[in-house]
């Protein structure tokens, strides 16, 4: 088995380096099918660059929250980060790799961040916070209960044990249980990230945004931290979906070669459902917020189907 040690250098390195670019190509995507051009690819880190260069204002009636906070967001996510393989499953460590810490993180990230929104006093920053608390207190029990379906499915609450099962029995997602659970992580993704039809990323208007409008108080470094946090959530959900899917190129044994084919396999799997996502977003609207619950519940409904076929069968 890879060390933990290899493992963590590699998978947080990849992390960084490609998490910036799902956030532009999605976009492209987006632009090329409303007949626009769309940003460059590498925008995104042209714009981190940028804002790591800028002063950091705070607002006056701000805390320690609103200096804390961006930096244990990123920190949660680049733990999480070790959580979830990419291209390599290493040996057992810890508690690394369990999908219950793995959930918590997530929360704790999501819990500071709503805080730093309300902690600058900003009307709309309190508004988002809001908006985003409500959303989690209907998603957070359909993640528990999708995961938990997961778990069931493969008899494991580890990663790690997950993607090395359907790494050495590729043909295990053609199970019909896991087919529907596709749609759950998906949907998953789509709310955990604040996208369409959940939450618009791109949106100018205070009034409808939920995620972006606990950060209009943020700048500089703290807002690099913040959107850099975002892409890393949203690749490793990504990831999650794409090696259980599409298990081909995870690596169990450490060979350079092995190294590089597993990376290119999984850019181009990890592009492919990233331009499904920009298609996806392109064809639906933005629900509105007392219609959000109902599009929730249709993982929630087949997660736990899935629950009561794997207990029953």
């Amino acid at each position: 088995m890879i060390s933990f040690g290899i493992y963590a250098v590699l998978n947080i390195t990849l992390v960084i380096l490609a998490a910036p670019l799902y956030l532009s190509l999605i976009k492209k995507v987006k632009a090329r099918i409303q007949r626009r051009r769309g940003p460059p690819l590498l925008q995104p880190y042209y714009t981190l660059c940028k804002l790591l260069k800028k002063e950091v204002v705070y607002s006056s009636t701000s805390s320690w929250i609103m200096r804390f906070a961006p930096s244990l967001n990123l920190a949660c996510m680049l733990t999480a980060t070790l959580f979830v393989p990419l291209v390599a499953v290493p040996a057992a460590f810890g508690g690394f790799g369990n999908i219950i810490l793995f959930l918590y993180l997530l929360a704790l990230a999501k819990f500071f961040m709503a805080l730093g929104g309300l902690d600058a006093g900003s009307t709309f920053g309190g508004m988002g916070s809001s908006r985003e608390m409500s959303i989690s207190s209907i998603i957070e029990p359909v993640a528990i209960i999708v995961f938990a379906a997961l778990a069931f499915v493969f008899h494991s609450m580890n990663f790690f044990e997950i993607f090395a099962m359907v790494s050495q029995t590729p043909l295990t997602q053609l199970n019909p249980s896991l087919l529907l659970m596709a749609i759950s992580l998906f949907i998953v993704l789509i709310t955990e990230t604040a996208r369409i039809p959940v939450d618009n990323p791109e949106t100018h208007l205070e009034l409808t945004m939920i995620h972006e409008a606990m950060l209009l108080e943020q700048s500089g470094r703290t807002l690099a931290m913040y959107e850099l946090s975002a892409a890393i959530k949203q690749l490793l959900l990504m990831a999650i979906l794409i090696n259980i899917f599409m298990p081909g190129g995870i690596l169990l044994q450490l060979t350079v070669s092995g190294v590089l084919i597993a990376v290119a396999l999984f850019f181009l799997k990890s592009v492919a459902l990233a331009i499904f996502i920009g298609i996806f977003e392109s064809y639906f609207a933005k629900l509105r917020l007392f219609r959000l619950p109902s599009f929730l519940l249709i993982a929630f409904f087949l997660s736990l189907l899935i629950i009561l076929l794997e207990v029953l069968a």
